[in-house]
């Protein structure tokens, strides 16, 4: 079972994510950040429970999560994180971090099109691997 930090530790743990971001985080961040994805407000490396999602528009209830070559041996614990988020009522969407480096236009479409689908938030992940 999973420990879970307290709120300060949590967020002492977001902002050195934030501040030791992936290229593939501030590639993506970029495009995020000031409400440039069609006016949704997205926050980076957000405490949700016991994790820190990469990004999260809070509003829309979508987690956006990136993964780089250490989650191939990782598999059950990022099921357990989408599960959780999943639990709190937040749709989820995984990309592989070359996918944000080579696709970045895709990936984009890809959040795009999630957000503008409305309906049941339960069950509704996607992974873009």
């Amino acid at each position: 079972m999973r420990e879970i930090l307290p709120m300060r530790t949590r967020i002492e743990n977001a902002r050195r994510l934030r501040r030791d971001a992936t290229d593939a985080e501030r590639r993506l961040w970029y495009f995020l950040r000031n409400r440039q994805l069609d006016g949704h407000r997205f926050r980076r490396q957000v405490p949700l429970g016991p994790y820190i999602a990469d990004f999260a528009c809070i509003a829309s209830r979508l987690v956006v999560e990136l993964d780089g070559g250490q989650h191939v041996e990782a598999a059950a614990p990022d099921r357990l994180r989408t599960l959780r988020f999943e639990s709190a009522g937040y749709r989820v969407l995984r990309f592989w971090n070359n996918d944000v480096m080579q696709q970045t236009t895709a990936v984009l479409e890809t959040i795009r099109s999630t957000l503008s689908v409305s309906g049941p938030l339960a069950r509704n992940t996607q992974e873009h691997r």
